[in-house]
């Protein structure tokens, strides 16, 4: 089998790793919490039920009473409850950016490894959390998030060090493996809460991430170069593949930081995938409480319905990614038409199909199949905006995706507040289409966004070369102006000599203490 082969694999389950962590708490949150009715701040729910003459109301009824009887229950309002769905976005962004920057110095397969590691070994602490104190539950899950923000942009590092320009949808559709994580967490968790109660749910999902840990150190390496047992035949493939536009350094390249900030390019697929991310969160984290609390599902149909729409995503993903792979092998469309005529899908599309919901009502079957649609469109963004961050920036593609991700996970907590805030004592149809009608417009605005000004052409700071600018700008000030003193000539040339000995003292210092991989 071939490496690149395995290192899909290894991805793929890395992602779905990565997401269980992050929606467990969803879908766990809907059998932690007592569904009491105080006499003040009465919370509305089920109102669907009122509707429907034979839903199995006494069925309904009895599991209310057996769930207010339960010891490990906890009344926790509207605002409680959003707080720790959105704890783990908390601090999340701020590993963004680092996590690319770590990527490039230590490589993805420590930084990988160590998030999800870690991430799988605080799992195990939820449950002990969440029975002191919600408030310590939400800081669990904060340090959970922020270490697990490392993982995204460390990867586009390793993928723009393995992966040829024409196989990069294919490949970047493991990344959607995040959405397996997603169906298998929420329609396992939904049987193990019924069965073995929520704790459990963080139990198993601690346990897979260990094992996952385990099989990534064994299996996967950094580049090509360094994988002990690859092919010579796939080894000179891959290196012939990616050309001149990796650069293969002893030491790591400077980051252009500000040309990379000040890039429209970037600016603009950031805005594009933010407003992706907004629609698939909300979705995500949402549609258990809408299923259960507002269309009174039970917790199997719940976790069922909420989580097989995710998987259908992936198949979504992994099928459109061979057509745009076959799209830009073939030279039918430029690269950029082939990310273009994906965010038609992954966020347009998405958006009308969010608006959906708000028209479905009580109807059930329309609401799951609109979730199913928004859901599975989105997965068109591993052959869209997001594989173009590895064509417009190889060299950088784990900082940019991190610049990005540090903006577009925002949403990962502004969201639930912003749920919270629409639907705190009023889980009803009108409330909950405020949120749909939010999402929708923002998906359909991001994406026009791209379609008008994307661009998947490769930019100028991906051949960002520090040592050259720093010798134009030496020679700059060793030219003398004309009316200037001879000291402030010579007072300028010696600033800028100890400024280039200083640089080149913490190279030499990064190098003895083998920082760079």
């Amino acid at each position: 089998m071939e490496k690149r082969t395995i290192l899909w694999y290894m991805t793929f389950w890395g992602f779905a790793i990565n997401y269980m962590f992050r929606m467990n708490i969803n879908i766990a949150i809907v059998s932690m919490i007592k569904h009491s009715i105080s006499k003040t701040n009465v919370t509305i729910i089920y109102e669907c039920l009122r509707h429907t003459e034979s839903l199995k109301l006494n069925n309904t009824v009895a599991q209310i009473s057996s769930v207010d009887l339960n010891d490990n229950k906890f009344e926790w309002d509207e605002y409680q409850q959003n707080s720790v769905l959105g704890a783990f976005f908390t601090l999340h962004v701020i590993m963004q950016i680092p996590g690319g920057v770590l990527a490039q110095r230590y490589g993805t397969k420590t930084v990988f490894g160590i998030s999800n590691g870690v991430a799988a070994v605080l799992s195990f602490a939820v449950p002990a959390s969440a029975k002191f104190n919600y408030k310590a539950l939400v800081l669990i899950r904060i340090i959970q998030g922020f270490i697990s923000g490392a993982a995204w942009p460390s990867m586009h590092t390793m993928t723009a060090n393995w992966i040829p320009p024409h196989e990069r949808s294919r490949f970047v559709s493991a990344y959607l493996g995040s959405s397996v994580g997603t169906a298998v967490t929420y329609i396992m968790c939904g049987y193990l809460i019924a069965s073995f109660g929520w704790e459990s749910v963080f139990y198993v999902s601690g346990g897979l991430g260990l094992l996952w840990a385990i099989c990534w150190i064994l299996l996967v390496y950094d580049t090509p170069a360094k994988h002990p047992t690859i092919s010579i035949k796939e080894r000179t493939y891959i290196e012939n593949c990616l050309g001149k536009t990796i650069e293969t350094r002893s030491k790591p390249l400077s980051i252009p930081w500000k040309l990379l900030l000040s890039s429209k390019v970037l600016w603009i697929n950031l805005v594009t995938q933010a407003g992706g991310i907004w629609g698939l969160f909300t979705l995500a984290a949402q549609a258990p409480s809408y299923f259960n609390f507002v269309l009174g599902l039970n917790i199997k149909q719940t976790g069922l319905w909420s989580g097989l729409p995710h998987f259908v995503r992936w198949v979504f993903a992994f099928g459109y990614s061979m057509i745009s792979d076959r799209l830009v092998k073939s030279q039918k469309m430029s690269m950029t038409n082939v990310r273009k005529l994906a965010t038609c899908f992954c966020n347009i599309l998405q958006g009308f199909f969010i608006l959906g919901l708000c028209y479905s009502g009580c109807n059930s079957l329309v609401a799951i199949i609109m979730l199913f649609s928004a859901t599975a469109v989105n997965g068109a963004v591993s052959s869209g905006p997001l594989a173009a961050v590895v064509d417009i920036a190889p060299n950088y593609a784990g900082v940019v995706l991190g610049i990005i991700g540090t903006v577009g996970s925002t949403s990962g907590f502004i969201s639930p507040l912003i749920v919270g805030y629409f639907t705190l004592h009023q889980q009803t149809l009108s409330q909950w289409c405020k949120v749909f009608h939010l999402s929708g417009a923002i998906c359909i605005g991001t994406g026009l966004i791209y379609i008008f000004f994307g661009t998947s052409d490769i930019q100028k700071f991906n051949t960002y070369d520090d040592s050259i600018s720093n010798e134009k700008e030496l020679k700059l000030i060793v030219k003398k102006p004309n009316n200037s003193p001879i000291w402030i000539h010579r007072f300028l040339v010696l600033c800028k000599s100890l400024n280039l000995l200083v640089d080149l003292f913490l190279h030499c210092s990064c190098i003895t203490d083998k920082c760079y991989s």
